[in-house]
């Protein structure tokens, strides 16, 4: 779990059963962190109803702060909770992303560490 979320809503009110699905889905991606990356991130959610003409539409944007990166995610649906399911596959994506890319660099030492021991084998040792 995220250590520090925030949940906010911008003419709508945050209930009780709204607050524990969006903090079961949002707040359940640290998994997707590295750990050294786990420590300092935190979630800001901003759930909105906007009310235009004939249109009802629900936003959920989610702003996430990584220690190299800030990711800000933004759906709209009809449904509150169908928004949180879409912000939260996208952000699956980007994390996965960020992941790969500022991973703790283990997988990097060991392939580093096998093509030397390659490049110092002789020709004949090759070839067994």
């Amino acid at each position: 779990m995220l250590q520090k979320f925030e949940i906010q809503g911008v003419h709508t009110t945050v209930d009780d059963k709204l607050r524990a699905y969006v903090t079961k889905k949002i707040g359940g991606l640290d998994r997707y962190i590295s750990r050294h990356g786990r420590e300092s991130a935190h979630a800001e959610v901003h759930l909105k109803e906007g009310k235009a003409k004939n249109h009802n539409h629900r936003t959920c944007e989610v702003t996430l702060h990584l220690p190299h990166r800030v990711i800000v995610i933004k759906e709209s649906a009809l449904n509150m909770y169908a928004a949180v399911d879409i912000v939260e596959a996208k952000l699956k994506v980007q994390l996965q992303k960020y992941k790969d890319l500022h991973g703790n660099g283990k997988t990097h030492r060991h392939l580093f560490a096998r093509f030397n021991r390659k490049s110092a084998m002789t020709p004949v040792e090759l070839d067994t």
